[in-house]
């Protein structure tokens, strides 16, 4: 359970960056930050597919069309949603309806994998959702205010902005549920060879993506501000090497430590192990203002905390105990 939660904690701290690339690349249409990110992660994934290659070989048709699904939902779709929503609602709003993610994976998988992981009593599980759901109620309450105060403030950017990011939850309450069915499936298989497969299977996906961006924008300049350059954009080094960071941290090492988690939680509970991705990003946001949370922030950020440290306390129930009990 300790060292499960401790991989968890290193991916939210890794994840928490991919929210800070469409901040310091603002200028960047969010199909080149998506499809540029899943570039540098396969490409990165190469040579880390040679040290794996024997365990890569193990990997089925099946197997590596399953890493392909995972790869455009889980990677791709989400984080195109995910910096659309922030260049349009800027970093806060997205990150909070981004933190209901601990809610509604431990919602859909408490019934779903009751079978294979045990099923937490709604009784046990339920406070300590409240007391997440009201962290992230207080934080959103502090941003939202924030927001209302900026003379220029567009509505309804912020609305489309807040339903991309409702996209993003969609997309990655999928992505935990089914890479975690695979990795429970498959015990023996190794979590960082199934991470560079992701990787490996995500890269043609991420080319196709980006050469049609380039080309979107070459018939199009207007959509992308009607100046920008191309292959790369105005700030070439800068893009190419918050890519290659992104790529590296969040998309490969912080999904070999989810992988790690996962193979070691129950589904539910490694689920409310996302709200780690939230702190960190919340951390990384006001660094970047260069400014410290209010008091209800800091109150919000307790509540998570509480609420994740209550819900490691509790133990699934396996279903013939709970029937034999009733």
């Amino acid at each position: 359970m300790l060292i499960g939660t401790l991989f968890a904690l290193a991916a939210g701290l890794m994840w928490g960056l991919v929210f800070v690339g469409p901040l310091l690349l603002p200028d960047y249409p969010a199909a080149f930050l998506s499809f540029g990110r899943y570039v540098a992660f396969g490409l990165i994934a190469l040579p880390l597919a040679w040290m794996d290659r024997r365990r890569l070989a193990e990997l089925e048709r099946a197997d590596w069309l399953e890493a392909a699904r995972l790869g455009l939902v889980g990677n791709v779709m989400y984080y195109l949603f995910l910096a659309s929503a922030i260049q349009r609602a800027g970093g806060p709003l997205p990150t909070m309806i981004i933190g209901t993610l601990p809610v509604v994976i431990a919602v859909c998988s408490n019934n779903r994998d009751a079978r294979r992981d045990g099923r937490l009593p709604w009784s046990r599980l339920a406070p300590s959702l409240l007391l997440i759901a009201a962290g992230i109620g207080c934080v959103n309450q502090v941003e939202l205010q924030a927001m209302r105060a900026q003379p220029h403030a567009d509505a309804a950017r912020y609305a489309v902005g807040a339903l991309l990011a409702v996209g993003a939850v969609a997309c990655w309450t999928w992505y935990p549920i089914r890479n975690a069915d695979w990795l429970r499936d498959h015990p023996g298989r190794s979590p960082r060879a199934w991470a560079t497969a992701q990787g490996l299977a995500t890269l043609p996906i991420a080319l196709l993506g980006y050469l049609a961006s380039l080309a979107w924008v070459a018939v199009a300049p207007a959509h992308a501000g009607g100046d920008f350059e191309l292959p790369l954009g105005p700030r070439p080094w800068v893009y190419v090497g918050l890519m290659a960071a992104i790529g590296l941290l969040a998309s490969w090492l912080g999904t070999l430590c989810w992988n790690e988690a996962s193979q070691r939680l129950p589904t539910t509970l490694v689920g409310q192990l996302i709200v780690f991705e939230t702190l960190s990003a919340l951390a990384y946001a006001y660094a970047l203002r260069g400014q410290w949370p209010e008091v209800l922030t800091l109150a919000g950020i307790a509540l998570l905390v509480v609420g994740v440290a209550w819900a490691l306390r509790a133990r699934p129930e396996p279903l013939a105990a709970e029937g034999h009990a009733g």
